[in-house]
C-alpha cells in the first residue's frame, strides 16, 4: 500500500471510531491502541532476536 494512501486510512479510521466517543471513551481507546502497538512492536522485536 502507498504510504500516504496508509496514512490517510489511518486517519479516516480514527475519525469514524471517534464519532459519538466520550473524551473518557477517546482516552481508553487511546490506551488500547498504544498498548496494542506497543506490544506487537515487542513481540516483533523478540521475534527478530
Amino acid at each position: 500500500m502507498n504510504p500516504c494512501a496508509f496514512v490517510n486510512f489511518i486517519s479516516l479510521l480514527a475519525c469514524e471510531i471517534a464519532k459519538d466517543k466520550s473524551q473518557d471513551e477517546l482516552a481508553i481507546l487511546s490506551a488500547f491502541f498504544t498498548q496494542l502497538g506497543d506490544t506487537l512492536a515487542t513481540l516483533t522485536a523478540l521475534n527478530d532476536n
